[in-house]
């Protein structure tokens, strides 16, 4: 059988075959071998683009870095590069030996309130291909043969929806577009999957667990309709235990959680036997307190990044605006794993006596319980003052007084007492440009990076 969407990488100059040679033999290596060539891998690209990037050079100058004598500097004295920092016209941060035309390119989708351009070297994006058939084929799939559900947004017309439509042809994926996931949709969604013999299902979280309360009102596990589909794989948002319970029940396959960025590409994989494995081969993951110091194994942090590959772009010590914590486990052939992960580190929940917590941890108290009955489909909450959340919600039924007291008496004690709740019940909820649902979001702090950013 042609080999399409290898051949269909090779074409555009990623070279596939020879990346997973030599993925293949970095797994090889010994536990230590392998973290001696990381530490190397990680000098070797700082450098790289201290002497090839005139805007990271200048970056790091304008940082504090004494960048023409690095000698005596420990890795973590190297400037943490922010979202920020990177939005500049793409060609300025471009390394001399590339030009705009010789790379990968792409957009951030902007849900963080921070878009950015990008781009990586041909090598450094066959490499994330080579990791991603790796991990995906942990669990039997193969991005060659196996058919993909993709749940996910897609334009609306022009040269990109045609793009996108060819690349999912050459990729063995069907789009199922997500900006509106109303119960005409939801069904002929059901009948693709009777007429199709998908293998797996990837997509936005809120997406699934959307399209999976559809199936179960209706009665419907899809693995019934389709006997083919073997796993669902969820990103670009959490998945917390209630969306995979949901998910589980209603598509009858296990449900797989992966993290990345556009940017970089995967950062965790969950592993058959149950962890999230860093990926390792391809970047540095760190932790790092506020002023850029590395914390202990366990302790929750921001993350930060630095894509060993990337030399068309400098991706060094970049805050990627999320937080979690790492721990060391050598089991499965991986070196450490994802402990947690707590979301983006400017949507924290920052309450009137001056506790701060992540947003989510909100957004959990008042999803638990509004779905105890009522069939709650969708869910946001937004800080719009220091002492008021708003909660937009789609239900088939409005909030009861009971309820109201309930989430407020939960708010008492988990957050802070006498927060103000707001709670509006909706038809729908709108959705990023790419149909991703942003669940949490401070307002506050959105005015306020806005605002500096404009000063």
């Amino acid at each position: 059988m042609m080999q399409l969407f290898d051949i269909s990488l090779q074409l555009n100059g990623y070279r596939i075959h020879t990346a997973e040679k030599s993925l293949a033999a970095l797994l090889r290596l010994p536990f230590d071998e392998r973290s001696a060539r990381q530490k190397a891998m990680q000098m070797d690209i700082l450098h790289f683009h201290l002497h090839n990037n005139n805007f990271y050079r200048q970056l790091m100058q304008a940082k504090g870095c004494p960048v023409e004598n690095l000698s005596g500097l420990a890795w973590a004295q190297i400037p943490i590069v922010e979202k920020q920092d990177l939005q500049k016209p793409l060609p300025e941060m471009i390394s001399d030996t590339f030009s705009v035309t010789s790379v990968f390119r792409n957009k951030t989708s902007g849900s963080s309130g921070m878009p950015f351009s990008f781009a990586k070297d041909k090598w450094c994006h066959a490499m994330s291909w080579a990791n991603n058939k790796r991990l995906f084929g942990l669990y039997g799939i193969d991005f060659n043969q196996s058919l993909q559900a993709r749940f996910y947004g897609m334009p609306a017309s022009g040269y990109k929806y045609y793009k996108e439509q060819l690349k999912d042809r050459l990729s063995r994926r069907v789009r199922f577009p997500v900006h509106k996931l109303d119960a005409a949709s939801s069904r002929q969604y059901v009948e693709a999957f009777k007429q199709k013999p998908f293998s797996y299902i990837n997509g936005y979280t809120s997406s699934l667990v959307l399209f999976a309360r559809y199936l179960l009102d209706m009665g419907i596990v899809l693995k019934e309709i389709c006997p083919s589909l073997v796993a669902c794989f969820t990103t670009s948002e959490i998945c917390d235990d209630i969306d995979r319970e949901i998910l589980s029940k209603a598509f009858g396959v296990r449900v797989v959680n992966e993290y990345g960025a556009a940017e970089l590409e995967l950062l965790a994989f969950e592993h058959p036997g149950g962890e999230w494995v860093l990926n390792e081969e391809n970047l540095f993951i760190e932790i790092v307190d506020d002023n850029g110091s590395p914390l202990p194994d366990g302790e929750t942090g921001r993350v930060v990044v630095t894509a060993l590959h990337n030399k068309a772009m400098p991706f060094i010590r970049y805050h990627l605006g999320d937080s979690g914590a790492i721990q060391p486990e050598r089991r499965f052939g991986f070196n450490r794993i994802l402990q947690s992960l707590t979301g983006r580190t400017n949507d924290l929940a920052v309450l009137p006596g001056g506790k701060k917590v992540p947003g989510l941890a909100f957004y959990y108290v008042t999803k638990s319980i509004m779905d105890d009955a009522g069939r709650l489909k969708e869910i946001v909450v937004k800080q719009t003052a220091l002492d008021t959340f708003e909660i937009n919600y789609v239900r088939d039924t409005p909030l009861t007084n009971t309820e109201l007291l309930h989430v407020q008496k939960l708010m008492d004690e988990y957050l802070e007492p006498g927060l103000k709740l707001i709670t509006k019940k909706v038809d729908s909820i709108d959705r990023t440009r790419t149909g991703k649902l942003r669940q949490f979001e401070n307002l506050m702090v959105r005015q306020s990076d806005t605002s500096e950013r404009n000063a």
